[in-house]
């Protein structure tokens, strides 16, 4: 029997999800005062439209407030999580709208929503003449979404309700004993990034790029946040092609593969942590990167799709790391990897789809879940072949011995089964339009697994129901689905409960 939700629980989860709407609207603040620097007056007052409707969200929250506040609990976290992530971008997408960039609202909200998923599909119109300020908050949205919007407000919360906030975000490893030391941890290691990231790009820009400075600057901010949060979104129309430099390729790689390490591995790098290389996670992520590298060079040299072997290898290294951590930044057009087939798709889709580390700004299937699907296979395989009475130890090391149960196995296999599905039914919808097989899987992996990589169908004329669908796959597949579950079950609890 479901039990329906009191008015007094709804009072809990608006309280919240207003709080968390409040800090989405307060990252405007970045953007206006770059607008305001730079003279950009109109797109200034976009922002302060934002800030102020995210004011005002946080006034009303404060106005229904409970009367007896209580600690959230697991299911209110976990509706909160998923509602922040359908309704900030809605918030977000004010200034995009506004801009004069966008057909619709819909394409508006579509970017805002691959903003903050860190996916980096775009149907934005004309980038290339877009105000500097509203680029930066395309790209700010990326920083947002990649440290997770909900982590801002953890750092003040502790309890039950902060743990299932975490988690619904698509988090499932704790650094620290509390929550809100892991999101100030988070925080920390993003702002380290951030200040060495945007220095070292910033000299890049003038000295090598010739910018000058405050072009620098503008670059380095935007190029960072997309880099390290694992997003794609570009100042340019061209990408990374843009800067022409072997040299700002081999920064902004570095940028990524930090970006799609756990913030787990992160604490432990800092902290000198000895037996890094028998983690497990560890192990699969290099393992499968230089799996799909193979296949993908293979491909492309096969089918001679560059000239020279360092074309070859710059392009194909760049583009699998790209989609393995899940950044989506590229250095060839949307057309050419169109016409990549055979090893090389393969390759580079494979790549997508198991994304990058767990508890990172990646997405995809991640690295630990697929090192514990190959091991609960091969130890299954194992079982079948020694005596009945033998033991097969069930254990795996993530930065200590831990053990593999039989739940952990079935939970791991459920997701990515799910992941598969959600991969093949955007592929579906995209057929049932017209588009070809091997790029409608393509674009649906890239959307699903937050990635960005595209090879034409994202544009601002693909239809409508498409552009829908890519929405709710980069929905789904940045919160992991527990969310998204729980929110429907409190949803039909709402209506049909007793």
């Amino acid at each position: 029997m479901l039990i329906r939700p009191t008015g007094n629980d709804l009072r809990h989860i608006a309280h919240d999800l207003g709080r968390v709407i409040a800090i989405a609207g307060a990252a405007g603040v970045l953007p206006l005062l770059w607008a305001i620097a730079k003279q950009e007056w109109a797109p200034a007052g976009t922002f302060l439209l934002m800030i102020g409707i995210a004011a005002l969200a946080y006034a009303a929250a404060n106005l229904i407030r409970p009367p007896q506040r209580r600690p959230v609990d697991w299911s209110h976290g976990l509706v909160v999580a998923a509602l922040t992530w359908l309704l900030a971008p809605a918030l977000a997408t004010i200034p995009l709208f506004l801009s004069g960039h966008y057909g619709s609202w819909i394409d508006s909200y579509f970017d805002s929503m691959s903003g903050l998923t860190t996916t980096g599909l775009a149907v934005i119109q004309d980038l290339d003449h877009l105000a500097e300020s509203v680029n930066v908050w395309r790209h700010t949205l990326h920083f947002l979404g990649g440290q997770g919007i909900v982590l801002a407000v953890l750092v003040f919360l502790s309890g039950s309700g902060a743990l299932s906030l975490y988690q619904g975000e698509g988090r499932e490893e704790k650094i620290f004993p509390s929550v809100g030391s892991t999101a100030r941890f988070i925080w920390l290691v993003s702002a380290t990034h951030a200040v060495i990231g945007i220095i070292v790009l910033t000299i890049d820009g003038v000295f090598v790029q010739g910018f000058r400075l405050s072009r620098a600057v503008f670059h380095a901010t935007t190029i960072f946040m997309a880099a390290f949060d694992t997003g794609g979104f570009s100042p340019q129309s061209t990408s990374v092609t843009y800067y022409h430099s072997p040299l700002f390729e081999l920064m902004v790689s570095v940028l990524m593969v930090a970006g799609a390490m756990s913030f787990g591995l992160h604490h432990a790098i800092w902290n000198r942590t000895k037996g890094l290389g028998r983690n497990l996670e560890v192990r699969a992520i290099l393992t499968t990167f230089g799996m799909t590298l193979f296949v993908t060079i293979v491909g492309l040299g096969t089918a001679g799709v560059f000239s020279d072997a360092p074309s070859l290898m710059r392009r194909g290294l760049f583009q699998v790391l790209s989609a393995h951590t899940g950044t989506g930044f590229a250095t060839v057009s949307s057309l050419e990897i169109g016409r990549w087939s055979g090893l090389a798709f393969a390759g580079i889709a494979t790549a997508m789809a198991l994304g990058g580390m767990g508890s990172s700004t990646a997405g995809g299937v991640k690295a630990l879940r697929v090192g514990l699907t190959f091991k609960t296979l091969v130890d299954s395989v194992r079982s079948s072949l020694l005596p009945e009475r033998a033991i097969v130890p069930a254990t795996f090391h993530q930065y200590s011995r831990r053990r593999l149960t039989a739940d952990l196995s079935k939970s791991v296999l459920v997701l990515t089964l799910l992941y598969v599905g959600l991969y093949l039914f955007g592929a579906l919808v995209s057929i049932a339009h017209g588009y070809p097989l091997q790029a409608s899987l393509f674009e649906s992996i890239s959307a699903a697994a937050n990635v960005g990589l595209s090879v034409g169908i994202t544009a601002p004329d693909m239809p409508l129901l498409l552009k829908l669908t890519f929405v709710l796959q980069m929905w789904v597949g940045r919160l992991e689905f527990v969310a998204i579950f729980a929110m429907i079950g409190f949803s039909i609890s709402l209506v049909a409960g007793e």
